[in-house]
């Protein structure tokens, strides 16, 4: 007979192998510290834009992994008003997208305070202000009702039962035994790791556990970081780029895929997340250093003369990434991105060379010349 993670006798003693996970932990620290030495070289306004754009990803992912798709205007009218940043257009703020912003702050820097059930109740409320998902009404700031929490999919007449979740009847003793441990454990890789699948595997309301999850999450992180670099990356953007790959972890690790051996072994869980958290380090590690880049390039051309369709066509280049610039600069190019004529374009070339600005590569010449830029 099928049986969930839940239905185990040693539930919820999870076990894990150290051993498979060693290496992912010692490179996520390091990730963890070139992180904050890079952030520690920047501006504060430069560091204060990068956490918006990562609180930006952060919301919008945290919504599209459920299939909500946010607007993105109403998010980054939210985050400016957190951050206090412009005059604020109110009529662009959506209740229930401020209230998502709200939350993830509220995890990311409230990080050390205790993490209750009024807590938890209050993130759900805030997510649905008016009582409802969509067009459904649903249990708010409290538990899920009394029918069976499943999540399914497949076609109609051949639907798949992904999971089933613990009756409603166990959840208070499911909750405060999930919330005395995460209380009581230090803040850990591993923690982070077992707080996102066990939050999960209880599924204690009728909606937005994924979400609230996720900001559990957050929390951990950014207490192992004490939020000097938590926030200025995002991993629910990173889960949302491969879902397939969470939700078959998922399926593997809560009993849909029966297991051959220890069944609340989550090693295989815990490589999913320790190999997301490690490439949402590398994501924001490629844009910081695209900003420190720029920042030095124009640290040093600053007082050359550049005119406006330089500046256009080198700023183009910088903020995509040199190596993610495909093919290097060529005058086609340039014409392109400047918007100008070929003799025009020409010109404008030499000029950038004689400015030490870029230099032709090696190896090619007539037609298929092409440049790069140089510090």
């Amino acid at each position: 007979m099928k049986r969930w993670i839940w239905q185990y006798d040693d539930y919820p003693h999870f076990t894990y192998k150290l051993e498979k996970l060693e290496h992912l932990l010692q490179k996520i620290a390091m990730e963890q510290g070139y992180l904050l030495a890079l952030s520690q070289t920047l501006s504060q306004d430069t560091i204060l834009q990068r956490q918006c754009d990562a609180l930006l990803n952060e919301t919008l992912s945290t919504a599209a992994i459920e299939g909500e798709i946010l607007n993105r205007d109403s998010v980054k009218a939210s985050i400016a008003k957190k951050f206090g940043l412009r005059e604020i257009d109110d009529k662009k703020i959506i209740d229930s997208t401020d209230n998502l912003v709200a939350i993830l702050i509220d995890a990311n820097t409230n990080y050390d305070k205790a993490l209750t059930l009024e807590r938890l109740f209050g993130w759900h409320n805030a997510l649905f202000p008016k009582g409802y998902s969509g067009l459904r009404k649903i249990n708010t700031a409290t538990f899920r009702g009394e029918e069976t929490m499943q999540i399914v999919g497949g076609a109609i007449g051949r639907e798949v039962v992904y999971y089933e979740a613990p009756p409603q009847q166990a959840l208070d003793k499911e909750m405060q035994r999930f919330l005395d441990w995460f209380n009581a454990e230090n803040p850990t890789l591993i923690k982070a790791c077992i707080a996102h699948l066990w939050f999960v595997i209880i599924h204690p309301f009728d909606d937005g556990n994924g979400r609230i999850t996720r900001a559990i999450t957050d929390l951990v992180l950014s207490h192992i970081e004490n939020s000097k670099i938590s926030r200025l990356y995002s991993m629910s953007s990173t889960i949302n780029e491969n879902k397939k790959a969470y939700y078959a972890a998922l399926e593997q690790t809560t009993g849909y895929i029966k297991k051959v051996d220890n069944n609340l072994d989550i090693t295989l869980w815990c490589e999913w997340f320790l190999n997301t958290l490690y490439q949402a380090l590398l994501d924001a590690k490629g844009r910081l250093n695209h900003i420190v880049f720029k920042t030095k390039f124009w640290d040093k051309h600053r007082d050359q003369p550049l005119n406006a369709r330089q500046i256009k066509v080198m700023n183009f280049i910088l903020d995509i990434g040199i190596e993610n610039f495909k093919g290097n600069l060529s005058k086609k190019k340039y014409m392109s991105i400047a918007d100008t004529a070929s003799t025009t374009a020409s010109r404008d070339i030499t000029e950038l060379l004689e400015f030490g600005c870029i230099e032709q590569i090696e190896g090619t010449a007539g037609r298929n010349v092409s440049y790069r830029i140089v510090l």
